[in-house]
């Protein structure tokens, strides 16, 4: 899946499942419970949750990337 700054954060959800503790290891905090977020997603694009966490959104998009291949690590590691 090509993550864009129009992703919509709820279909990354879909496509990996909850990162938001991995995301936390590159400095950005969790909003709300996942159930919450997962409902919130689904208007949110990833410009807007990068503005949401102000952080610019070509580092934004890096760390959506690198959280994705840690978590693809983890389970990677775990089967």
């Amino acid at each position: 899946m090509q993550i864009t700054k129009d992703t919509r954060v709820s279909a990354i959800l879909e496509e990996y499942g909850d990162i938001a503790d991995v995301m936390e290891v590159f400095g950005i905090k969790r909003v709300g419970r996942y159930s919450l977020r997962m409902l919130a997603a689904k208007a949110v694009t990833v410009e807007w949750a990068a503005r949401i966490h102000r952080v610019p959104l070509n580092e934004f998009l890096d760390i959506l990337e690198r959280a994705i291949g840690k978590k693809q690590d983890q389970k990677e590691a775990g089967t």
